[in-house]
């Protein structure tokens, strides 16, 4: 669990910080890079394709490796191959750079969503309930070692090549993500070494006409998806020119106009859906199994009110972290620290105040319980992004980077050691993978949709405002916290 923790630790900084560092260099407007954070939506999607992956086994491959195996090596070989691809591109070469890079970026969350989905089930099915929590533990630390490489090491590895705001160097940064693919070995290594895991699940075996099927409307689902995102763009662009002359205001518009696009596009990929299994293009069986009874599971033993609520605060718990996150890189380079100083203080010191915050939030809600935990971790969560505006005022300061980086870390530590424990409460073992996925997909879906705007509210109001904003959406969490408590605990 160490080493595939660290594989599943390393491609999430290849998308965010470290690529948002890359192509500030290469003089990407910052409204254009933090829109790249929406690469990884496949995280927050992942529940749409995690039973898929939970049941469909792989030509020659499942028999050879078994179906937690094999589906990893896949996936493992695609974040790779993701890599490669945009180690092979310069975002400096115009529209068409960074539309390869941006399909590389998306294929790379999507490959590292799915070997999380087939991580956490692997780590579910391979030891009993009273080791799960040690397993845990194991997979947290290796995969912030993974993230680790991948952020400081990869900036360190920038910088020896050569690459500086001042002096871009696209060589510098396509070694620096080649050699980043060729440390995902570590995680090919492991999987082809580790044994299969003795499946203790009743599951139904259907027939491979009916996970063809199976697989073929999923296929179908997801070109409905793309299709309908593409195929509005011209509408898009029209009415964003007329909300634009409305409003006076292009970033308001370029909010609103975007957001609609993405629900066209899930309504879109739903009304197929809806018209696929209608058409019995499906076992109906199947897709029940797969994705109604999970679901059924969560609000009958909730009630509807309680649920609804629940899901409020696991879609909304970590969203002032995430957003301020996806612009916390630019932030500290625009002020003036080197990315060797990023490296050291921000991804290296703050790896280790992150994990001394994971453990001090694990021993406080063993001591106090979860939910004080997890109701002081949202309050920390939002005012330590406050220090951020004195680090703004201070500028290239070092001694406020390390009070900013120890107080922010700790406080997301703590936080999230409270929250998982919190996710893993409210999941029912017999849907475990599928519960747990669309749990951990909810939880960062709005907080990466508002994160892909941050660079357009930094260019809209400046730093220190964006840190304020930061700070209040993260406010109504407490009260959703206060509620659930009183509820649940």
């Amino acid at each position: 669990m160490l080493f595939l923790g660290f594989s599943a630790g390393v491609p999430i900084l290849l998308i965010f910080s470290t690529l948002g560092l890359w192509l500030n260099e290469a003089g990407i407007a910052k409204s254009s890079i933090t829109y790249f954070s929406w690469a990884a939506l496949g995280y927050s999607f992942k529940f749409v394709w995690a039973p898929l992956v939970d049941c469909l086994p792989l030509p020659i491959l499942t028999t050879l490796l078994g179906r937690r195996r094999s589906w990893m090596l896949v996936s493992q070989l695609a974040i790779m191959a993701a890599i490669w691809l945009m180690s092979s591109v310069d975002p400096q070469a115009g529209v068409d750079g960074l539309e390869v890079m941006a399909i590389g970026a998306v294929l790379l969350g999507f490959s590292s969503a799915t070997q999380d989905i087939v991580i956490d089930a692997y780590r579910i099915e391979s030891a009993d309930k009273n080791m799960q929590s040690m397993l845990s533990a194991t997979y947290i630390a290796g995969y912030r070692i993974g993230m680790l490489v991948a952020g400081a090491g990869g900036l360190s590895l920038a910088s020896y090549f050569g690459s500086t705001k001042e002096l871009y160097s696209f060589s510098a940064w396509s070694n620096t993500y080649l050699i980043m693919m060729m440390v995902m070995m570590v995680g090919v290594f492991t999987t082809l070494l580790i044994k299969e895991p003795a499946l203790n699940r009743n599951n139904k075996e259907y027939s491979t006409k009916d996970y063809v099927r199976f697989f073929v409307l999923f296929l179908m689902i997801v070109v409905a998806f793309i299709a309908t995102f593409i195929y509005s763009a011209d509408v898009v662009q029209s009415l964003k020119s007329s909300l634009t002359e409305m409003f006076s205001n292009q970033y308001l518009s370029g909010f609103v106009v975007g957001t609609l696009r993405m629900m066209l596009a899930i309504a879109g990929a739903t009304i197929a859906a809806k018209v696929l299994i209608a058409l019995n293009i499906v076992n109906s069986s199947v897709v029940n199994a797969t994705y109604v009874e999970p679901v059924k599971d969560f609000f009958n033993r909730y009630g509807l009110n309680v649920a609804l609520l629940l899901l409020a605060v696991i879609g909304l718990y970590r969203v002032s972290d995430i957003v301020l996150g996806v612009m916390a890189n630019i932030f500290y380079q625009d002020i003036g620290f080197t990315k060797i100083e990023i490296a050291t203080v921000a991804k290296t010191f703050g790896l280790f105040m992150t994990i001394a915050g994971g453990f001090l939030g694990g021993l406080m809600a063993i001591r106090f319980g979860v939910f004080r935990v997890l109701f002081l971790g949202a309050v920390l969560s939002a005012v330590t992004n406050l220090l951020f505006i004195v680090l703004a005022n201070a500028g290239h300061d070092i001694t406020w980077l390390y009070i900013t980086i120890t107080m922010d870390n700790l406080s997301a530590g703590l936080a999230g050691a409270a929250f998982i424990a919190f996710l893993s409460s409210l999941t029912n073992i017999k849907f475990t993978a599928v519960q747990y996925a669309i749990f951990s997909s909810l939880m960062t879906l709005l907080p990466k949709i508002f994160g892909g705007y941050s660079g357009t509210l930094v260019e809209m109001f400046g730093y220190i405002e964006f840190f304020i904003i930061t700070t209040l959406i993260g406010l109504p969490v407490l009260w959703l916290v206060y509620k659930v408590k009183l509820y649940v605990d």
